[in-house]
């Protein structure tokens, strides 16, 4: 008996893969392996026959064309870790049958509760199955959801000959929650075109614009000396990196932005009295404003150390990933074959930002321009994590649709 997405869902999603950003490999945690040689083996058992796993834990598979004209190579990647911000280690899921509306309490913890006031998009779901977990983890649909959907694609494109489609690669990768899912991705053995993750939320939008984002790491040195005779001698870290946290623009916080607005987020403070340090994350959907914002935190670092003349600071930028629509405007085709995708499986596409990013916003400027389709999951990174099954039944006809619709536009 074939495997349906749900099958597959549960089955990957007990499978602990969270990332760990204070790791220096790739990738971050071997048990995200684990998984990865888990869909090697189904891979080759749907007939993908060179599907393997790299020492970075990426998987890499084809699925040959069956057709003899030259159709665009065309990529399906999600990601195989899940986020820190939460644990995912036994993840129990539950599935609500034909769910009839109202809340959801979670059995292993009923003071959390998925409530219709916070997740709108339940009140489109009556008559779905819904997978949460039992309240005690993360559900980890971001992003398995995304790997059960392309595999059963897969398995459904092998099944079907009749269904004509150019070459197609898989790519599942690691560290996409930490900001390096793309790292390592060897684009020339993967060998394609145009790409798309699965790694977005709502059925029927279509995320083609994402943040550029980069991370601020600040080391600050005081000056220790014993408390007793401290007086006009000490300059304590701690307070110093404290005083920066508190002068930030309230205004421009995750917890005060929306829309296009970007913001600058501190994730993790640590130190002592003689040396502390702070790491940000900083956001917007232009590098202008995302230099600017970094001025801005610097400049706030300066005016704080000017107050403690003994003490020093390091700053240091690095880049994460930027807005991927520069990129796919030059190819149109690449979004204009999804939308056309969106509407063929009955729903009405909706082009959209992301507040964050997906693996397709480093591939894109890696040179495999790469939207983002909906997986149907929604309240990731948290114990409310929730995905309808149906939802993830339409992003698996939305992927079919898509290699139908290339392999049809393609010149003969």
């Amino acid at each position: 008996m074939t495997d349906t997405v749900l099958d597959r869902l549960l089955r990957y999603v007990v499978i602990d893969t969270q990332s760990d950003p204070s790791s220096e490999t790739q990738p971050s945690t071997e048990k995200q392996k684990d998984l990865g040689r888990l869909l090697v083996r189904e891979l080759r058992e749907i007939g993908l026959s060179d599907a393997h796993l790299d020492e970075h834990g990426n998987v890499y598979a084809t699925l040959p064309a069956n057709v003899d004209k030259a159709v665009p190579v065309i990529c399906f990647c999600s990601h195989m870790d899940t986020a820190p911000d939460f644990t995912g280690t036994y993840v129990r899921p539950q599935v609500v049958r034909n769910y009839a509306g109202g809340d959801i309490t979670l059995p292993g913890d009923p003071s959390r509760v998925i409530r219709v006031a916070d997740n709108p998009e339940l009140k489109d779901q009556i008559g779905h199955d819904i997978v949460t977990t039992d309240g005690t983890t993360l559900l980890g649909a971001d992003d398995k959801a995304g790997i059960a959907e392309i595999m059963t694609a897969m398995a459904f494109l092998v099944a079907n000959p009749q269904v004509r489609h150019g070459t197609i690669k898989v790519l599942f990768t690691t560290d996409e929650e930490i900001g390096r899912g793309a790292d390592k991705v060897d684009l020339d053995k993967l060998g394609a075109d145009f790409g798309y993750t699965l790694d977005g939320s709502t059925v029927g939008e279509i995320e083609d614009e994402t943040f550029s984002a980069d991370s601020v790491d600040i080391a600050i040195t005081g000056v220790a000396i014993h408390p007793g005779t401290a007086k006009g001698k000490m300059e304590n870290a701690i307070k110093i990196a404290s005083a920066i946290v508190a002068r930030l623009p309230k205004d421009q916080a995750p917890e005060t932005t929306e829309g296009r607005e970007g913001f600058i987020h501190p994730t993790d403070m640590s130190g002592a009295m003689e040396a502390a340090s702070l790491h940000f994350i900083i956001r917007d959907f232009d590098d202008k404003g995302l230099a600017e914002k970094e001025a801005l935190l610097e400049q706030i670092t300066k005016d704080v150390l000017a107050g403690y003349p003994g003490s020093s600071y390091s700053f240091v930028v690095k880049e994460q990933y930027r807005n991927m629509k520069v990129v796919l405007d030059r190819y149109p085709a690449v979004v204009d074959n999804l939308v056309e995708a969106v509407r063929r499986v009955g729903l009405e596409p909706v082009r959209h930002s992301i507040r964050g990013g997906t693996d397709g916003s480093r591939l894109s400027f890696m040179g495999l321009p790469c939207p983002n389709i909906y997986t149907g999951g929604h309240a990731y990174h948290s114990p409310l994590e929730w995905v309808s099954v149906q939802d993830m039944e339409k992003s698996v006809e939305t992927i079919v649709e898509l290699v139908k619709i290339w392999e049809e536009r393609a010149v003969v």
